[in-house]
């Protein structure tokens, strides 16, 4: 069994292929965290001790024992009010104002099975696959219930956790700070790994030592961010991509969350994920429940590679859901680079004959082909499409450019709503919008209240009326700003921000179920939303709106760290690049994005005749890979931040097959050699490369690696196939 419990000393022990993880409940009902680590099997409460430790208060059912504090023991769900004053999970108003809550274990339950959490995304798996653990503590005062989950995921080396809140008692309390998992460690010191960045430049990796105090990422955006990602990773300070330990942290939710690690007086270290506190109020009636969103954790012996490919065998096979999960995603072709708001349907339909010409599988409508759409001005709200500019029905249009061979997908943007739009002027009142004050503007538009069911409704069916059209096989989801002004003129203030993503989800949710055949693809600015939440319902996120080749080698790493090639949306576009001015290579380009789900953002009229015959060697060769690339292990083979190339490669399960990409980033006089060495290969087999023959043993690769050619121009880029023969 991967989860057990010793009755005699109940102490509970969650054990993956490769992972342990243990806590205790102690004489006094405290929940206690022991190990999390490599896997271990004894007990591990030898770990704790006990010292007078001055100013840190002692709970009075230990009497005269100062030995005995809560600021100093380790802890699965550290709560204010108990003598703790490290940062706290879980934060309760009660009635009369105080705040506190003083949690005791009541009893738990062992089940087959994975949980799972009303109305939010979370890790799945069959009931052969997964146990669940529920660990129940109560405060006895005011009737407040935490229901602690933890999932294991055996196989997978994959432990998640989520919280269940519940107010048992006859007077109202209020949530006002509330975190799924907290890792407590007895020492510490360890770098913190986090992920920074800003609009077209996300998902920097960011390492550096975790010192004493509080290190806190998170968002008030309303969205996850293109600012921090919910995803961190604590180290070891000697921690590199093939050896030491590190834990992984990666916060199942698309909306504000808030990340915090403190090292603390004694050099003990407490990590904390959960829902951001800011703009966070939740009240609690009698019998009412809230579902904390979950944590996904990781731990890994054999480096920061190990943990990422457990994370994304994790993603992909148990979080990713719906028929593209598994199949292969169209080469699709986005109007907007193209195109922008300047088409009609004879622009769109050349589109498609070129694209079918070149062997692109899709064309997609981006912005501009609804309501009163010629800018990002005006029309978001109104979906009914502007026929006159298009010239024909929506129907006629699909029908046209599926003539060509050629699958048709279109961009929506539910969530918002233009001031100049017949939505906005019919319904004023449906807007995020606090009473007596101007609106804060983002690109021009206002947030839709999702919080609100009626709301809700009313954008689906106008939604779904486009969707029944003609045969569309791809839907765009975009939100192009974040929420400032949060308040709801029906939901209670302090739910609004939670009461949002669940609207948002709820809609998800509710259009996978009607259209199961649509491949979905999240869309935030590019990489505003992409989180593990958004992954539950769309297979692939837009990685970026910025589609420059050399920004997207440090934004695709980044990314890889937690989340899988299939899911990052990653396409070939125009030079000079639309968002930095840099020309760099067709070849380059594709090689940039062949390390996601492959496409265009580019008018192919304007392709040179030589182009286009390299565009329809990409897609053949981008086919080829395609299975490899979704399914084989990722390494990352350099860091773009500091080497002088970027190289990374995909190896299929059983190693036969390899697939090595290369990024040189520097060129200087008299130029020295990169060589770059392999990863996951055979060491004793023999690996043939599929365009020169030649023939190497994987462990000479490995060991001493390849010497890239040296060439006198800008950014060259090289892949290389390799076939095992023995």
């Amino acid at each position: 069994m991967a989860i057990g419990y010793q009755r005699e000393n109940r102490i509970f022990t969650l054990d993956t292929a490769h992972t342990s993880y243990q806590m205790k409940v102690d004489d006094f009902g405290f929940l206690l965290h022991l190990y999390y680590g490599g896997r271990v099997y004894g007990n591990m409460d030898y770990l704790l001790t006990c010292y007078d430790r001055g100013f840190s208060g002692n709970p009075s059912d230990v009497g005269n024992d100062r030995t005995y504090s809560m600021d100093v023991l380790p802890q699965e769900y550290p709560v204010m009010g108990v003598g703790d004053f490290r940062n706290s999970a879980l934060i309760i108003r009660n009635a009369d104002g105080s705040d506190c809550c003083d949690l005791r274990y009541i009893g738990h339950e062992i089940k087959k099975g994975k949980y799972g959490l009303p109305g939010l995304p979370a890790v799945y798996a069959d009931a052969g696959e997964a146990e669940t653990l529920e660990i129940c503590l109560e405060d006895k005062v005011s009737g407040v219930r935490a229901t602690l989950l933890y999932g294991v995921l055996e196989d997978a080396d994959i432990i998640t956790r989520s919280v269940i809140l519940e107010n048992r008692g006859e007077n109202s309390v209020t949530v006002e700070k509330a975190a799924s998992a907290c890792l407590d460690f007895v020492t510490g010191r360890f770098d913190m790994l986090s992920f920074y960045g800003r609009h077209t430049m996300e998902r920097n990796l960011q390492r550096e030592e975790l010192r004493h105090g509080t290190y806190a990422i998170g968002s008030r955006r309303g969205t996850s961010s293109h600012q921090y990602n919910p995803a961190v990773i604590l180290a070891d300070r000697n921690t590199t991509e093939d050896a030491g330990g590190c834990y992984g942290m990666v916060f199942v939710y698309s909306g504000n969350f808030l990340c915090e690690a403190e090292r603390d007086q004694y050099d003990q270290t407490r990590v904390l994920m959960g829902l951001q506190s800011d703009l966070f109020h939740y009240p609690l009636a009698k019998a009412e429940k809230l579902a904390v969103p979950e944590t996904i954790l990781c731990y890994s012996d054999r480096g920061l590679g190990m943990l990422s490919d457990r994370f994304h065998n994790c993603i992909r096979e148990h979080l990713c859901r719906g028929k593209f999960r598994d199949e292969p995603r169209p080469v699709l072709l986005n109007s907007w680079e193209a195109a922008y708001f300047t088409f009609d349907g004879q622009t769109l339909l050349k589109l498609a004959k070129s694209t079918a010409a070149l062997g692109i599988d899709m064309i997609v409508m981006d912005d501009g082909w609804f309501g009163k759409r010629e800018d990002d001005n005006s029309g978001l709200g109104d979906w009914q499409v502007n026929e006159k500019k298009l010239g024909c029905t929506l129907r006629e249009l699909i029908e046209n450019v599926n003539s060509e061979g050629v699958k048709f997908g279109i961009w929506i943007e539910p969530e918002m709503v233009s001031e100049d739009s017949e939505l906005y002027r019919t319904h004023p009142d449906w807007v995020l919008q606090i009473p007596g004050r101007e609106p804060v503007r983002g690109r021009n538009q206002l947030v839709l209240d999702f919080s609100r069911a009626d709301v809700r409704d009313y954008i689906f069916e106008q939604i779904c009326e486009i969707l029944e059209q003609g045969k569309i096989e791809y839907v765009k989801w975009d939100m192009n700003r974040s929420i400032a002004d949060v308040f709801s003129g029906e939901t209670a203030q302090g739910k609004v921000t939670y009461q949002y993503v669940l609207g948002v989800y709820d809609f998800l949710e509710r259009l996978l179920q009607k259209y199961p055949d649509i491949l979905l693809e999240g869309c935030s600015g590019g990489g505003g939303r992409f989180d593990a939440g958004m992954l539950y319902y769309t297979p692939q996120i837009w990685c970026s709106d910025n589609t420059d080749a050399l920004d997207r080698l440090r934004i695709q790493y980044g990314t890889s760290f937690f989340y899988p090639a299939s899911a990052v949306g990653s396409h070939v576009s125009a030079v000079p690049n639309h968002q930095t001015g840099r020309s760099v290579s067709l070849h380059t380009r594709g090689v940039v994005a062949m390390a996601g789900a492959f496409g265009f953002e580019l008018d192919p009229e304007k392709l040179t005749a030589e182009e286009k015959a390299a565009v329809r060697e990409q897609i053949t060769q981008y086919k080829k890979w395609e299975e490899l690339i979704r399914r084989g292990r990722y390494y990352r083979l350099s860091d773009p931040f500091a080497a002088a190339y970027t190289a990374w490669m995909f190896v299929s399960k059983d190693r036969d097959r390899a697939l090595l990409s290369v990024v040189m980033l520097e060129m200087h006089g008299n130029m020295t050699v990169s060589y770059v060495k392999l990863k996951g290969l055979d060491a004793v087999s023999v690996y043939r490369d599929a365009e020169s023959g030649r023939r190497y043993y994987g462990a000479d690769l490995m060991e001493a690696g390849l010497p890239m050619p040296v060439e006198q121009k800008e950014y060259p880029a090289y892949q290389i196939e390799l076939i095992k023969e023995m």
